[in-house]
């Protein structure tokens, strides 16, 4: 990842702190100080005049600093001619060695590490000249102070940049982690949404064209005993294409189950349509307890389970009679389908070997479909069933499903009341 300093030009292990104009007002001050040191205690040297040409040169350059592009080489070259003018104006008026100390932090923000340490190198050189000629006699301080102090704070500030980049860098893999994650959540939310799918069509429309190719079947087989009969069960096929087109149209735009309109929203009464709606099948509807308020999420997923789990009874079961029940008890919402067909073996690895068997010929996602939609809202799918002895199918949602439904819906709608 690249930073804005690298952007700008700079490339020291100071690059990333912000203070170029604090830097550019001491700099200033300190050659005007310099400055005046110097005239006024060398008001009579040869020297005075250009030694205040390099101050106002010097200065003139500080002031300039915002001017210079800051991409490329620019900054660079600007910090190199500056510490040569410096270097020059130094030797020749060792008071300007106190300008030493924000140029260095000049070239440590913008020369990379080892380049600036050099550059460094050189102006502690220079400073330590400049104080032994000022000096009266030899004073190993002089260079050993300059020195110690240059070569702790570059030290400081290599370890300082190491620490920040190492920062950076966690922030940058925790950047990319999160990066990774939202994908993953969202090729996750793309296969759920592709499993939800493909469960509300086999539950609808495959349920819907299920009933047609049986009320034709039996259409056909009656067509020359019992035409009148064959021509109403023709006009329940035409209704139920009809409803199946709608259907279409409700899983497109990820609508609730027709059965919940134009019925006050009530559950055992969407339910009940569902089971008078059933084909080849002698059904019944049985409600207990009070249905309260029950989340549009949880009442789709009743639907469709009693509208998918009656077709499996008439296509599959051998059943003469079903019965589908709501029983509302304080702690949770129960809702059955029994029948009395030829049952199946209910033991977990059986289900999975027909699942199997079922998809790789084609066939839709049965019991497991239903088992999906329904824990996928928290609820639990129970499935009794024995060879000869029929089958019982039920779908439990406890109290608390039905309390966080009412605050959050899958279908980005109300309650069903």
């Amino acid at each position: 990842m690249t930073s804005r300093a690298q952007t700008d030009g700079a490339r020291g292990i100071l690059a990333p702190v912000r203070f170029g104009r604090a830097l550019q007002i001491v700099l200033l001050a300190l050659i005007v100080v310099c400055a005046l040191r110097y005239a006024l205690r060398h008001e009579d040297a040869e020297a005075l005049p250009l030694v205040l040409a390099g101050a106002a040169l010097l200065a003139a350059a500080a002031v300039l600093r915002p001017l210079v592009p800051r991409r490329g080489a620019w900054p660079a070259a600007w910090t190199l001619v500056v510490v040569a003018l410096w270097v020059v104006l130094t030797l020749t008026a060792p008071s300007f060695a106190w300008c030493a100390v924000p140029l260095a932090f000049a070239v440590l923000q913008i020369l990379p590490f080892w380049p600036a340490s050099a550059v460094v190198a050189v102006m502690t050189g220079v400073v330590i000249a400049a104080e032994l000629r000022l000096a009266e006699e030899f004073d190993p301080t002089m260079i050993a102070g300059p020195i110690g102090i240059a070569f702790a704070t570059v030290v400081a500030y290599r370890a300082l940049d190491r620490e920040a980049r190492a920062r950076q860098q966690l922030v940058d893999e925790l950047t990319a982690t999160q990066s990774d994650l939202a994908a993953a959540e969202h090729r996750a939310g793309a296969l759920a949404e592709r499993a939800r799918l493909s469960r509300e069509i086999h539950d609808s429309v495959g349920q819907d064209l299920s009933s047609i190719h049986l009320l034709l079947q039996a259409a056909e087989q009656q067509w020359e005993r019992r035409p009148d009969a064959a021509r109403a069960q023709v006009r329940t096929a035409a209704d139920a294409a009809r409803s199946g087109l709608e259907e279409v149209r409700r899983v497109v735009r990820d609508l609730a189950p027709s059965e919940l309109d134009g019925v006050a929203g009530s559950l055992p009464a969407a339910v009940e349509q569902v089971v008078a709606d059933a084909a080849g099948i002698d059904a019944s509807f049985q409600s207990h307890g009070v249905i309260g308020d029950v989340p549009l999420p949880v009442a789709a997923a009743v639907i469709r389970t009693v509208r998918g789990a009656l077709a499996n009874v008439a296509e599959h079961a051998g059943a003469t009679r079903a019965v589908v029940s709501i029983t509302a008890q304080p702690d949770e919402l129960r809702v059955d389908v029994r029948d009395d067909g030829a049952g199946f073996d209910a033991d977990p690895i059986a289900r999975r070997d027909r699942a199997r068997q079922r998809r790789s010929s084609g066939r839709g996602r049965g019991l497991d479909g239903i088992e999906e939609r329904i824990t996928a809202l928290g609820g639990t799918l129970e499935i009794e069933s024995t060879p000869g002895e029929g089958t019982t199918l039920s779908a439990v949602f406890p109290a608390s499903v039905l309390a966080a439904g009412s605050d959050s819906s899958v279908f980005g709608e109300g309650d069903v009341r």
